[in-house]
Protein backbone atom coordinates (compact mmCIF):
# COMPACT_ATOMS: atom_id res chain seq x y z
CA UNK A 1 0.00 0.00 0.00
CA UNK A 2 3.02 2.49 -0.70
CA UNK A 3 2.91 4.70 -3.51
CA UNK A 4 -1.20 4.11 -3.80
CA UNK A 5 -1.77 4.36 0.04
CA UNK A 6 0.14 8.11 -0.67
CA UNK A 7 -1.86 9.00 -4.15
CA UNK A 8 -4.77 8.26 -2.35
CA UNK A 9 -4.14 10.57 1.15
CA UNK A 10 -2.86 13.59 -1.95
CA UNK A 11 -6.20 12.77 -3.88
CA UNK A 12 -8.22 13.00 -0.85
CA UNK A 13 -6.89 16.14 0.79
CA UNK A 14 -7.39 17.85 -2.51
CA UNK A 15 -11.29 17.06 -2.87
CA UNK A 16 -11.49 17.93 1.18
CA UNK A 17 -10.05 21.98 -0.50
CA UNK A 18 -12.84 22.04 -3.09
CA UNK A 19 -15.42 20.54 -0.94
CA UNK A 20 -14.64 23.20 1.95
CA UNK A 21 -15.40 25.67 -0.50
CA UNK A 22 -18.90 26.27 0.82
CA UNK A 23 -21.24 28.49 2.64
CA UNK A 24 -24.75 27.87 3.96
CA UNK A 25 -27.80 29.79 3.45
CA UNK A 26 -30.53 29.40 6.00
CA UNK A 27 -34.16 30.06 6.25
CA UNK A 28 -35.76 30.22 9.85
CA UNK A 29 -39.90 31.18 10.19
CA UNK A 30 -40.97 33.52 13.16
CA UNK A 31 -41.28 30.28 15.27
CA UNK A 32 -37.62 28.97 14.69
CA UNK A 33 -38.52 26.67 12.38
CA UNK A 34 -36.01 25.96 9.46
CA UNK A 35 -37.40 26.09 6.11
CA UNK A 36 -34.01 25.60 4.15
CA UNK A 37 -30.24 24.90 5.39
CA UNK A 38 -28.67 24.99 2.05
CA UNK A 39 -25.10 24.98 1.30
CA UNK A 40 -23.96 26.97 -1.68
CA UNK A 41 -21.21 25.59 -3.88
CA UNK A 42 -19.95 29.21 -5.01
CA UNK A 43 -22.25 30.52 -7.88
CA UNK A 44 -23.75 27.26 -9.14
CA UNK A 45 -28.23 27.98 -8.51
CA UNK A 46 -29.55 25.29 -7.67
CA UNK A 47 -32.92 26.14 -5.92
CA UNK A 48 -33.57 26.05 -1.67
CA UNK A 49 -33.80 22.20 -0.72
CA UNK A 50 -37.08 22.72 1.69
CA UNK A 51 -37.27 20.45 5.18
CA UNK A 52 -40.60 20.56 5.96
CA UNK A 53 -42.69 17.94 6.22
CA UNK A 54 -45.46 18.44 8.26
CA UNK A 55 -47.12 21.43 6.08
CA UNK A 56 -50.44 20.98 8.58
CA UNK A 57 -48.50 21.45 12.12
CA UNK A 58 -46.59 24.19 11.11
CA UNK A 59 -49.12 26.46 9.58
CA UNK A 60 -51.30 25.47 12.67
CA UNK A 61 -48.69 26.38 15.18
CA UNK A 62 -47.73 29.90 13.50
CA UNK A 63 -51.43 30.56 13.58
CA UNK A 64 -51.08 29.96 17.05
CA UNK A 65 -48.10 32.12 17.68
CA UNK A 66 -50.33 34.85 15.57
CA UNK A 67 -53.21 34.61 17.71
CA UNK A 68 -50.87 34.59 21.18
CA UNK A 69 -48.53 37.75 19.87
CA UNK A 70 -50.95 39.65 17.26
CA UNK A 71 -46.92 39.94 15.21
CA UNK A 72 -47.75 39.70 11.68
CA UNK A 73 -44.37 37.84 10.67
CA UNK A 74 -46.11 35.02 12.07
CA UNK A 75 -49.09 35.25 9.28
CA UNK A 76 -46.55 36.24 6.64
CA UNK A 77 -44.67 33.16 7.11
CA UNK A 78 -47.78 31.05 6.83
CA UNK A 79 -48.46 32.64 3.46
CA UNK A 80 -44.50 31.93 2.63
CA UNK A 81 -45.43 28.45 4.01
CA UNK A 82 -48.06 28.25 1.45
CA UNK A 83 -46.36 29.86 -1.45
CA UNK A 84 -43.93 26.64 -0.87
CA UNK A 85 -46.99 24.19 -1.53
CA UNK A 86 -47.93 25.74 -4.44
CA UNK A 87 -51.31 26.99 -2.42
CA UNK A 88 -50.73 30.60 -4.18
CA UNK A 89 -54.63 31.58 -4.31
CA UNK A 90 -55.04 31.05 -0.68
CA UNK A 91 -51.42 32.86 -0.47
CA UNK A 92 -52.54 35.89 -2.11
CA UNK A 93 -55.85 36.55 -0.27
CA UNK A 94 -53.63 36.10 3.60
CA UNK A 95 -50.78 38.98 1.93
CA UNK A 96 -53.94 41.15 0.85
CA UNK A 97 -54.96 40.38 4.49
CA UNK A 98 -51.81 41.64 5.65
CA UNK A 99 -51.90 44.59 3.63
CA UNK A 100 -55.21 45.88 5.08
CA UNK A 101 -54.04 45.46 8.71
CA UNK A 102 -50.72 47.10 8.04
CA UNK A 103 -50.24 48.83 4.93
CA UNK A 104 -46.67 48.78 3.42
CA UNK A 105 -44.81 46.17 4.63
CA UNK A 106 -42.03 45.20 2.46
CA UNK A 107 -42.46 42.07 3.56
CA UNK A 108 -45.89 41.80 2.27
CA UNK A 109 -45.33 43.67 -1.47
CA UNK A 110 -42.31 41.89 -1.79
CA UNK A 111 -44.70 38.25 -1.67
CA UNK A 112 -47.76 39.99 -3.40
CA UNK A 113 -45.89 40.56 -6.28
CA UNK A 114 -44.09 36.85 -6.36
CA UNK A 115 -47.47 35.55 -5.99
CA UNK A 116 -48.87 37.86 -9.42
CA UNK A 117 -45.65 36.75 -11.00
CA UNK A 118 -46.56 32.94 -10.47
CA UNK A 119 -49.72 33.04 -11.28
CA UNK A 120 -48.81 34.70 -14.32
CA UNK A 121 -50.47 38.52 -13.62
CA UNK A 122 -47.04 39.98 -15.02
CA UNK A 123 -48.13 43.44 -14.79
CA UNK A 124 -49.68 43.34 -11.06
CA UNK A 125 -46.76 41.98 -10.39
CA UNK A 126 -44.50 44.46 -11.89
CA UNK A 127 -46.53 47.16 -9.39
CA UNK A 128 -45.84 45.35 -6.22
CA UNK A 129 -42.55 44.69 -7.08
CA UNK A 130 -41.97 48.55 -7.53
CA UNK A 131 -43.54 49.35 -4.69
CA UNK A 132 -41.22 46.32 -2.44
CA UNK A 133 -38.60 48.08 -3.75
CA UNK A 134 -39.51 51.39 -2.60
CA UNK A 135 -40.21 50.11 0.38
CA UNK A 136 -36.68 48.78 0.68
CA UNK A 137 -34.69 49.40 -2.10
CA UNK A 138 -31.63 46.97 -0.97
CA UNK A 139 -34.24 44.02 -0.78
CA UNK A 140 -33.30 40.87 -2.03
CA UNK A 141 -29.38 41.84 -1.98
CA UNK A 142 -30.04 44.17 -3.83
CA UNK A 143 -30.91 42.27 -6.91
CA UNK A 144 -34.49 43.31 -7.24
CA UNK A 145 -33.67 45.95 -10.36
CA UNK A 146 -33.02 42.53 -12.08
CA UNK A 147 -36.60 41.55 -11.19
CA UNK A 148 -38.05 43.89 -12.65
CA UNK A 149 -36.54 43.59 -15.40
CA UNK A 150 -37.70 40.15 -15.79
CA UNK A 151 -41.09 41.29 -15.35
CA UNK A 152 -40.58 44.10 -18.27
CA UNK A 153 -39.48 41.20 -21.18
CA UNK A 154 -42.77 39.09 -19.77
CA UNK A 155 -45.22 42.42 -19.77
CA UNK A 156 -43.63 43.56 -23.50
CA UNK A 157 -44.04 39.63 -24.62
CA UNK A 158 -40.69 39.97 -25.95
CA UNK A 159 -39.28 36.86 -28.33
CA UNK A 160 -36.11 35.90 -27.53
CA UNK A 161 -34.87 38.25 -25.26
CA UNK A 162 -31.26 38.63 -24.99
CA UNK A 163 -28.69 38.68 -21.69
CA UNK A 164 -27.96 42.48 -22.85
CA UNK A 165 -31.58 43.19 -22.35
CA UNK A 166 -31.85 41.84 -18.70
CA UNK A 167 -28.21 42.80 -17.47
CA UNK A 168 -27.30 45.52 -19.58
CA UNK A 169 -24.39 44.05 -20.97
CA UNK A 170 -22.54 41.17 -23.35
CA UNK A 171 -19.48 39.42 -23.10
CA UNK A 172 -18.82 39.07 -26.73
CA UNK A 173 -19.81 36.55 -29.60
CA UNK A 174 -15.89 35.24 -29.40
CA UNK A 175 -15.45 31.65 -27.57
CA UNK A 176 -13.60 33.22 -24.86
CA UNK A 177 -15.74 35.75 -22.86
CA UNK A 178 -14.87 39.56 -22.60
CA UNK A 179 -15.48 42.34 -20.63
CA UNK A 180 -15.46 46.54 -19.99
CA UNK A 181 -16.77 45.91 -16.50
CA UNK A 182 -14.60 46.40 -13.60
CA UNK A 183 -13.95 43.39 -11.16
CA UNK A 184 -16.57 44.99 -8.23
CA UNK A 185 -18.97 45.33 -11.13
CA UNK A 186 -18.97 42.15 -12.35
CA UNK A 187 -19.21 40.54 -8.87
CA UNK A 188 -21.84 42.89 -8.14
CA UNK A 189 -23.56 41.72 -11.13
CA UNK A 190 -22.67 38.10 -10.54
CA UNK A 191 -24.24 38.13 -7.15
CA UNK A 192 -27.62 39.75 -8.63
CA UNK A 193 -28.01 36.71 -11.38
CA UNK A 194 -27.08 34.00 -8.93
CA UNK A 195 -29.39 35.14 -6.14
CA UNK A 196 -32.70 35.90 -8.32
CA UNK A 197 -31.64 32.44 -10.41
CA UNK A 198 -31.73 30.49 -7.11
CA UNK A 199 -35.13 31.64 -5.79
CA UNK A 200 -36.56 31.37 -9.25
CA UNK A 201 -35.20 27.67 -9.81
CA UNK A 202 -36.52 26.67 -6.14
CA UNK A 203 -40.33 27.01 -8.04
CA UNK A 204 -39.48 26.78 -11.40
CA UNK A 205 -38.88 23.73 -13.45
CA UNK A 206 -36.90 23.52 -16.78
CA UNK A 207 -37.73 24.33 -19.27
CA UNK A 208 -37.89 28.53 -18.86
CA UNK A 209 -36.57 30.77 -21.79
CA UNK A 210 -35.35 33.60 -18.86
CA UNK A 211 -34.28 31.24 -16.44
CA UNK A 212 -31.52 29.77 -19.51
CA UNK A 213 -31.07 33.26 -20.87
CA UNK A 214 -29.71 34.06 -16.87
CA UNK A 215 -27.63 30.85 -16.37
CA UNK A 216 -26.05 31.35 -19.93
CA UNK A 217 -24.89 35.09 -18.72
CA UNK A 218 -23.73 33.52 -15.59
CA UNK A 219 -22.07 31.30 -16.71
CA UNK A 220 -19.98 34.02 -19.28
CA UNK A 221 -18.92 35.81 -15.70
CA UNK A 222 -17.77 32.25 -14.02
CA UNK A 223 -15.80 31.69 -17.30
CA UNK A 224 -13.57 34.69 -16.93
CA UNK A 225 -12.42 33.27 -13.77
CA UNK A 226 -9.35 30.57 -14.67
CA UNK A 227 -10.07 28.63 -11.16
CA UNK A 228 -13.60 27.39 -11.27
CA UNK A 229 -14.20 25.65 -14.56
CA UNK A 230 -15.34 22.86 -12.97
CA UNK A 231 -18.36 25.28 -11.58
CA UNK A 232 -18.37 27.25 -14.99
CA UNK A 233 -19.71 23.99 -16.88
CA UNK A 234 -22.23 22.91 -14.59
CA UNK A 235 -23.63 26.16 -15.32
CA UNK A 236 -23.73 26.32 -18.69
CA UNK A 237 -24.94 22.43 -18.43
CA UNK A 238 -27.88 23.58 -16.41
CA UNK A 239 -28.70 26.41 -19.11
CA UNK A 240 -28.80 23.98 -21.92
CA UNK A 241 -31.41 21.70 -18.83
CA UNK A 242 -33.20 25.27 -19.26
CA UNK A 243 -33.94 25.02 -22.55
CA UNK A 244 -30.76 27.50 -23.91
CA UNK A 245 -29.71 26.46 -27.28
CA UNK A 246 -26.44 27.86 -29.05
CA UNK A 247 -23.53 27.34 -30.62
CA UNK A 248 -21.32 30.10 -28.53
CA UNK A 249 -22.64 28.27 -25.60
CA UNK A 250 -21.30 24.61 -26.90
CA UNK A 251 -17.71 26.06 -27.76
CA UNK A 252 -17.43 28.08 -24.16
CA UNK A 253 -18.66 24.52 -22.97
CA UNK A 254 -15.95 22.95 -24.65
CA UNK A 255 -13.47 25.21 -23.74
CA UNK A 256 -14.34 24.52 -20.02
CA UNK A 257 -13.79 20.67 -20.64
CA UNK A 258 -10.16 21.13 -21.78
CA UNK A 259 -9.01 23.41 -19.41
CA UNK A 260 -10.35 21.10 -17.04
CA UNK A 261 -8.56 18.16 -18.96
CA UNK A 262 -5.31 19.93 -19.34
CA UNK A 263 -5.66 20.90 -15.66
CA UNK A 264 -6.04 17.00 -14.81
CA UNK A 265 -2.98 15.89 -16.95
CA UNK A 266 -0.37 18.67 -15.87
CA UNK A 267 -1.43 18.11 -11.96
CA UNK A 268 -1.77 14.18 -12.58
CA UNK A 269 1.94 14.38 -12.50
CA UNK A 270 2.88 16.63 -9.66
CA UNK A 271 0.31 14.28 -7.90
CA UNK A 272 2.10 11.00 -8.27
CA UNK A 273 5.28 12.59 -7.30
CA UNK A 274 3.64 14.24 -4.15
CA UNK A 275 2.57 10.69 -3.50
CA UNK A 276 5.67 9.29 -3.65
CA UNK A 277 7.76 11.90 -1.83
CA UNK A 278 4.74 11.99 1.18
CA UNK A 279 4.98 7.81 0.93
CA UNK A 280 7.75 7.61 3.58
CA UNK A 281 5.63 10.10 6.34
CA UNK A 282 2.52 7.67 5.22
CA UNK A 283 3.71 4.94 6.05
CA UNK A 284 5.01 6.47 9.72
CA UNK A 285 0.91 7.85 10.07
CA UNK A 286 0.03 4.45 8.97
CA UNK A 287 1.92 2.26 11.66
CA UNK A 288 -0.03 4.90 14.25
CA UNK A 289 -3.06 4.60 12.75
CA UNK A 290 -2.82 0.48 13.11
CA UNK A 291 -2.64 0.76 16.83
CA UNK A 292 -6.55 1.19 16.02
CA UNK A 293 -7.65 -0.99 13.92
CA UNK A 294 -11.11 -0.12 13.79
CA UNK A 295 -10.06 3.82 13.38
CA UNK A 296 -7.63 2.46 10.45
CA UNK A 297 -10.36 0.92 8.89
CA UNK A 298 -13.04 3.58 9.03
CA UNK A 299 -10.27 5.91 7.39
CA UNK A 300 -9.51 3.41 4.73
CA UNK A 301 -13.05 2.67 3.94
CA UNK A 302 -13.55 6.33 3.47
CA UNK A 303 -10.34 7.25 1.79
CA UNK A 304 -11.40 4.62 -0.58
CA UNK A 305 -15.05 5.67 -1.23
CA UNK A 306 -14.26 9.66 -1.81
CA UNK A 307 -11.72 8.09 -4.44
CA UNK A 308 -14.21 5.99 -6.05
CA UNK A 309 -16.17 9.07 -6.17
CA UNK A 310 -13.64 11.42 -7.80
CA UNK A 311 -12.87 8.61 -10.02
CA UNK A 312 -16.69 8.41 -11.43
CA UNK A 313 -16.80 11.98 -11.59
CA UNK A 314 -13.63 12.22 -13.40
CA UNK A 315 -14.95 9.82 -15.84
CA UNK A 316 -18.16 11.49 -16.37
CA UNK A 317 -16.18 14.83 -17.04
CA UNK A 318 -14.36 13.11 -19.59
CA UNK A 319 -16.97 11.43 -21.46
CA UNK A 320 -18.74 15.18 -21.66
CA UNK A 321 -15.56 17.02 -23.18
CA UNK A 322 -15.53 13.84 -25.38
CA UNK A 323 -19.20 14.86 -26.75
CA UNK A 324 -19.03 18.30 -27.29
CA UNK A 325 -15.94 17.76 -29.21
CA UNK A 326 -18.00 15.44 -31.53
CA UNK A 327 -20.88 18.10 -31.95
CA UNK A 328 -18.07 20.69 -32.41
CA UNK A 329 -16.51 19.01 -35.23
CA UNK A 330 -19.94 17.62 -36.97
Amino acid sequence: MNIFKGFVIVFVLISFKSFACLNWDIKRLKNKVEVYHDHKEYYVPKGHNFKIKDFPALILDLERGYEKTRDLDYLSDKGYVLIIQGKYDEALKLYLKIEKIKPNRYSTASNIGTLYELMGENQKAYEWIQKSVKINPNSHEGSEWLHIKILEAKIKKIQNPTGEFFIGTNFGSEIVAKTNLSDEELTKLQDAIFFQLNERISFIKPKDQIISVLLFELGNISSMNENVFSETSEIFELSRKYGFQSNLLNERLLVCYEKMNEYCLKNGKELYESAVHADTLNDKLAKRIRKNDNIFNEVLIGFSIITLILLICSGVFFLKWKKLKKLKTS
